[in-house]
Order: C-alpha cells, then structure tokens, then sequence
C-alpha cells in the first residue's frame, strides 16, 4: 500500500511569523523531499526571493497571448507567475478578470478580457501597493481573488507583507481589495486592518459579492481570510477566520468580525465566503488543529456568525506533499458555492487517501449547512495518482456544478500534471470529467520555481453554460518563447 506523506504535526499558521526573523534565510527543500517550509504561507518563498535579492528582473511586461490549442496564456511574462482567480462579469459575459501571485516582482499581477477569454484578447495590469511601513521599508502582494458584483464593478483582494531589508525580517502585514469599473483595466485599492510586527498575521484572503437580488444585502462585497497569531508562546492557539465587508462598492470595509467559533485551540487556515440566494453569507475553512473541513453562516450581512458546522473530516491535517508538488505542499483548501435556487450548499477540497492519493472530494448541505453529505470522490482514476489545487464553482444560469484541478493521472511518476475539468447536472450525484491542458506540466525539474510549484489554489468560473479554469503553467512547448517560466494560462470549456 503507498501513502501519500501528510504533515502529522499540528502546526498552525502562527508558528510562520514566530519563525520568520529566525529564518529569514532558510531554503526551501529539494523536490524529492518529504519535508516542507509551507508549513509557511504561501507569500514566505516571494518574502525570501526579495529579502535577498540584489536587484529585480524587468516586471509587468508582456509579449502578447501564447496559444497552445485551446490553452491560452493569458499572463505571457518573461517572471514566474502562480496561484490564480478568475470571475466573469454577470451582467456582461465577454468581461473576465484573473488574477495571480508575482513570485519575483512586488505587485500582484490582473488580467481582463472583454472578448471571452479568446486567445489575444489578454490585457494585463499591475494592482495598486501602498506605501512602505518605514522609509526603509519595502512591500509586496499575495494571493489573489477576484469577485464582480451586478453593476459591472469588479473586486480583486490580496494581502500587503511589510519587509525591512535591513534587517531581513518581514514587519507586518494588512488586507487589500481594489475596484475596478472599466473591466480590470485600472484600478484602485482600499487597505484595511493593518498587523504590525509578527504577533498577528492577515492570510488567505477570498472574496465574494451577494449577487441575489432578493437579497437584503445585495451587492454587499465580503472578504474572509485567516488571522494568525500566537498565545503564551504556543502557535495555534488563537487562530481566527476574520470577515469584512463592504456596503459602498469597495470604498470602505467595515471592521473584521470572527467566524471560525471553535471551543479550545484551532489551526484554522483557507477561509472561503460564499453566499445562498436568501443573502445567507457562509464561509468555509480547514481546521488543521482538528483536521477537518468546517463552516459557519451569518445571516444579518457578515455582523455576526452562528456556530461552526462539521462539513467533514480529512485525513491529513494542513497540507499533504504529492511527489508532483512535494516542495511546495498541497494545501487542504475548500471551495464552496450556493445553488442559484433551493437551499443546497456545495464545498469541494482535496485530501490525501489511504492508499491511491489525493483526490478531490465533493460534499452538499440542504439544511442550511447544519449537516453534509457523505464526502464523495469526484473523479477516481485507477492506480496511484494524486489530484490537488482543486476550486468549485457553481453556473448560476443552469446549476451545473464544475470544478477543476490539477491532475497527475497520466504519468507514473506522478510529478508532471494535467488540468481536468469535472461537471454535475444533477446537483452533485455524478460527474463527468474531461482533460483540459492540451500538454503537461512538471513543476518538479531543474529550471521550475520549486518554491511555489503551482501555488496554493487555482480558480475557476462559470456562467451561461461556459466555463473558464485558470492554472499555473510552465509546459515544455513554451520554452520556445524566449524568456518565459511559469505561466498563467485558461481555457474555455463549453459545459
């Protein structure tokens, strides 16, 4: 029988900022390795890159779309690029923007398309950084979501880390979200609920807008994520889910209430807000303290949250290290959405198995997320393979539930992945699932940012029976491009 490695320990977030100025300089391990720095949050490999890099390569430039079939590289950038979002635009089907990490350079890195998503259609931005702590301070971007209300304003959330390269530690951090009203092409930031020093950490940051018109709170914008910090010197022992919101379009955020209500200590990590179509706001997270998937609602507009729910237990308790992302680590993360109508509920996440891998999983509530379905496999290829970095949405137009992830199904050796694609038409009972890259990826050979791999998620949308993943790409087929790592690349799939 062979088991993929999990992580055994119940390391929280916290232990990342109690160990940040001690290593500073640490380096991440080879990729064969059955230990982890991520452990650290996905912003720590970009920290270490900058704290000690000399000088930065030419960032936010682009060539132009890269089309491999259906594969389109949206980012074509001449730095790695990884860990995406994208949303469509509800009220205009053409308008899609995407976003992801810049591993080697400060801002975090948008994409909009006003034609579809078709190849050459990609624009790319750079989104908007404050100003640094210190006057020897410096800063950057971390983890991307995007979201669109129904007045053709768009949302895109990330953290802000703080650094002093003097002495190279990382200072503090706080939460972003910019707005856009032109489709992505420019934006601008509001930054809110600041930590200084490395007592609290703001991380994971998604977002979603109430987009029910039946809604009391319709248009409202929510943004949840998770807020280590540490108590008497133990790590974990006081981690929250925080969630904001936003009445005004994204001007202004209102002040961080608690939504991970746990008796006793919690490792909580991968907030995901989502809303039902009576304006019931949820959000989902991992317990990595108690391993498991769990979720709590508000119904009065993010003011106030009701007990945490089980969705499910998981067998690994934080991240598990496949051999196609075993520097990096697979965090176990969920994704969730509401049925356009009805009350069923849907999270998805990845979770290793006892004896095939990881594979991706699929549960439903119809009681208000109260109680959950049996976790059901998604898809089940024979042998060993593992399959993580999923992201669920739901087609509001028809109810079709996708998702996609990355997939190492066709090679033995499980480092090279494929990006698959999975649809239900019947509320989650069955699926059916398709390979989308049109080559595969090795994040694991010499040359690759074994630091990041792909990240900690991908992303998809989906609206009007066509749906639009989003991955990290570093296929061989590129290397004849002069310039470019690891890609941003989507592709448009007709459901």
């Amino acid at each position: 029988m062979e088991v993929v490695p999990v992580k055994v320990s119940r390391i929280g977030i916290a232990f990342v900022i109690a160990a940040i100025t001690v290593l500073a300089f640490a380096t991440s391990p080879s990729a064969g390795s059955t230990e982890s720095p991520f452990q650290f949050a996905s912003w720590w490999q970009k920290a270490q890159h900058l704290i000690n890099a000399t000088s930065l390569p030419p960032c936010g430039t682009s060539s132009g779309n890269f089309s491999d079939g259906t594969n389109v590289d949206m980012s074509n950038e001449a730095t790695p690029q990884s860990e995406t979002s994208i949303a469509i635009n509800p009220s205009n089907t053409s308008q899609i923007v995407g976003g992801s990490n810049e591993i080697f350079c400060l801002p975090m890195r948008g994409y909009f398309s006003s034609q579809g998503g078709k190849s050459g259609s990609w624009g790319a931005v750079d989104l908007p950084l404050p100003g640094p702590q210190s006057p020897n301070g410096m800063l950057f971007g971390s983890d991307p979501t995007v979201a669109w209300d129904t007045l053709g304003n768009v949302y895109y959330g990330y953290i802000i880390v703080f650094w002093n390269p003097q002495f190279h530690n990382v200072t503090g951090s706080e939460m972003a979200v910019a707005r856009s009203s032109n489709g992505g092409q420019t934006w601008t930031a509001t930054f809110f609920n600041p930590n200084a020093g490395n007592g609290k950490f703001n991380d994971k940051p998604m977002i979603t807008v109430d987009t029910n018109p039946a809604s009391p709170h319709f248009n409202t914008v929510y943004a949840a994520w998770d807020n280590a910090s540490q108590r008497n010197g133990k790590s974990s022992a006081n981690d929250d889910i925080l969630v904001s919101s936003s009445t005004d379009h994204g001007v202004t955020f209102s002040s961080p209430v608690q939504a991970s209500r746990i008796s006793g200590p919690s490792g909580v990590i991968g907030a995901d807000p989502f809303v039902a179509h009576d304006g019931t706001l949820f959000v989902a997270w991992q317990d990595g303290q108690n391993p498991a998937i769990r979720v709590s609602s508000s119904t009065d507009g993010g003011q106030t949250f009701g007990a945490a729910h089980l969705i499910a237990s998981t067998l690994a308790d934080f991240e598990v290290l496949p051999p196609a992302q075993a520097s990096r680590g697979a965090l176990i993360y969920p994704a969730c959405a509401a049925a356009p109508a009805g009350t069923r509920l849907y999270c998805s996440w990845s979770d290793a198995t006892a004896s095939d891998g990881m594979r991706v999983f699929v549960s439903h509530s119809d009681d208000g997320g109260a109680t959950w379905s049996t976790a059901a496999r998604v898809s089940n290829p024979s042998g060993v393979s593992d399959q993580f970095n999923q992201w669920l949405t739901v087609d509001r137009s028809n109810g079709h539930v996708v998702l996609s992830w990355n997939d190492s199904r066709n090679d033995s050796t499980r480092k090279s992945t494929d990006i698959f694609f999975a649809e239900s038409t019947d509320g989650g009972a069955t699926f059916a699932t398709r390979q989308v890259t049109t080559s595969p990826t090795d994040e694991t050979v010499t040359g690759a940012d074994l630091g990041n791999q792909y990240g900690d998620y991908e992303g998809i949308s989906a609206l009007n029976g066509v749906a639009h993943p989003i991955w990290t790409d570093r296929r061989a087929s590129i290397a004849a491009v002069t310039g470019l790592d690891e890609e941003i690349f989507t592709a448009t799939i007709s459901e």
